[in-house]
């Protein structure tokens, strides 16, 4: 039986190791429709460290190179400055770029290196067991915050996007969600910009994703994309930051 859709060639057709409703795997085919329509899968190169997406190139059909836990922007500066020519992603999420990597994706941003950055936001720790992460809600309720978190004692949530346009070697910044189909629609549009202007050599760019997690935000996948749209979207909200 032939399939009723198109494949990306730059999305290989396996098997996803992701939870049922999780949105890696939607973010995952977006940029590879992406780098198809523009013609640069031979020039990509992604770096992916660790977290839920850790073998993100088990997914993607072009050249990637893993980093250590935080140190994606790094490895990808090195990258981008010996092969100027390749156009180079990271693809991170928030315990990775506003936790551990914090040090590493200011600086990045700072300097206004000439690289894209695809920041997966779904407010907890996926990979290690549905703990607190720098962008978990007030209140909400984590392996790590049996109660909900608490702004006296955990901190509020990290709006790493707002902190990083502040930033004059920032040139794009977009939040989008992964939550309903009009807003998947204006996500792969931000993709698309935020990769022509490393093409342009415009500077740094970073699109930030709403993205759902129903295992650990303890949802069925139709509550989570709810969630995201009714709850998330508030403490950040959508649109382009600068």
């Amino acid at each position: 039986m032939d399939k009723i859709y198109s494949h990306p060639q730059s999305l290989r057709d396996v098997s996803t190791h992701y939870c049922p409703g999780c949105g890696h795997g939607l973010a995952h085919r977006l940029i590879a429709e992406v780098v198809d329509e523009l013609k640069i899968r031979e020039r990509v190169i992604a770096v992916a460290p660790v977290g839920c997406a850790v073998i993100a190139y088990d997914y993607w059909d072009f050249d990637c190179s893993e980093a250590a836990h935080g140190r994606a922007l790094a490895v990808a500066t090195a990258i981008k400055r010996v092969r100027p020519q390749n156009i180079v992603f990271t693809y991170q999420g928030d315990g990775d770029l506003a936790a551990i990597g914090t040090n590493e994706t200011i600086h990045a941003a700072n300097r206004g290196e000439n690289l894209t950055v695809f920041f997966i936001n779904n407010a907890v720790y996926g990979m290690t067991g549905g703990q607190m992460a720098p962008t978990t809600l007030l209140n909400q309720k984590t392996s790590t915050t049996p109660s909900g978190r608490c702004a006296q004692s955990q901190g509020y949530p990290l709006k790493i996007s707002e902190m990083l346009a502040l930033l004059p070697g920032v040139k794009y910044i977009e939040r989008v969600s992964l939550g309903s189909a009009p807003d998947i629609i204006k996500a792969k549009k931000a993709i698309k910009k935020a990769l022509v202007n490393q093409m342009e050599g415009v500077g740094f760019s970073l699109v930030e994703m709403l993205s759902p997690c129903p295992t650990y935000w303890g949802l069925s996948p139709k509550e989570s994309l709810d969630w995201i749209q009714n709850t998330m979207a508030k403490e950040f909200p959508l649109g382009v930051i600068k």
